[in-house]
């Protein structure tokens, strides 16, 4: 008998919380070697450290910077919730702890888009 996917599973709460924790994770490694390149430009000296902050004083990398803070706050609550269900006394999926994670990751982002505002 052939096994076949079903698809009511990808309306759960629970994948989408898998999703946003997995997509989180890769979008934070693929920022890791730029992030990288950037520090080595101190290495270059003051000259070329200055002039790549400069550049990335634009408003796009402002926006990039406060994705960066969203994703690392998903990516840090998904792993909170994951480490509850893997060691804590309760069992299930929780759709409770996986708001609290969105709700965390918002209030993170808007904190930050906040104080780069001011």
């Amino acid at each position: 008998m052939k096994r076949r996917n079903d698809q009511r599973a990808r309306s759960h709460p629970a994948y989408w919380a898998f999703l946003m924790h997995r997509l989180s994770g890769l979008g934070l490694a693929a920022f890791l070697p730029l992030h990288f390149w950037a520090l080595g430009q101190a290495l270059h000296g003051a000259a070329a450290l200055d002039g790549f902050l400069r550049f990335a004083d634009q408003g796009f990398f402002k926006f990039a910077e406060w994705g960066l803070v969203v994703l690392l706050a998903l990516h840090m609550m998904g792993g909170v919730r994951l480490l509850l269900i893997e060691f804590g006394s309760t069992s299930g999926l929780r759709k409770d702890w996986i708001a609290g994670a969105v709700g965390f990751a918002a209030a993170a982002g808007m904190a930050f888009a906040l104080s780069l505002f001011s």
